[in-house]
């Protein structure tokens, strides 16, 4: 579900500036990521299955692609006014992926969304299977000053096999 947090972030196009691994090596939860506009994310389980959970001010806000629900309750039931800022939306990706190739244009998840919702989930991987800090750079798509989590980023291809 990182894809609908990167979403709801604005960070589409970017990514996390640094991964904290939870204390315990062995946790499968509990990995902080922070985004360059302070943004914290924390990857963790809230009983609500697969999901996103947003934390403001006035209340949270938990997200799937099944459910939306709030606390309090009416958050979620709240009407979008014009003037509010509103995100992209597809309620078909399939038709929506035809309508960019018959218009020439961008689908609402290009490759590019695509691209940083995976990079987020293998840089999550790679912070939990190293269990230390980790600054990244989403510009460059590296590591800052840890070889071993650069050289974790991609496999090692058969000759004569190259990117």
């Amino acid at each position: 579900m990182f894809d609908i947090a990167q979403w709801a972030l604005g960070m589409d196009n970017s990514g996390p500036v640094k991964l904290i691994p939870p204390e315990d090596p062995t946790a499968k939860r509990g990995l902080k990521m922070i985004y360059s506009n302070g943004i914290e994310m924390v990857h963790q389980d809230f009983n609500q299955g697969w999901a996103v959970r947003f934390i403001g001010s006035e209340g949270s806000l938990d997200v799937s692609r099944k459910f939306l629900d709030s606390k309090p309750e009416g958050i979620a039931k709240t009407e979008i006014k014009s003037s509010d800022k509103r995100l992209y939306f597809s309620n078909n990706h399939y038709q929506d992926w035809i309508n960019a190739i018959k218009n020439r244009s961008k689908p609402v998840a290009d490759v590019e969304i695509g691209h940083r919702s995976a990079s987020v989930c293998n840089l999550a991987n790679i912070a939990y299977q190293l269990n230390k800090e980790l600054e990244w750079n989403p510009v460059l798509e590296e590591f800052s000053g840890n070889e071993k989590a650069n050289k974790m980023r991609t496999i090692k291809y058969r000759d004569p096999y190259i990117l």
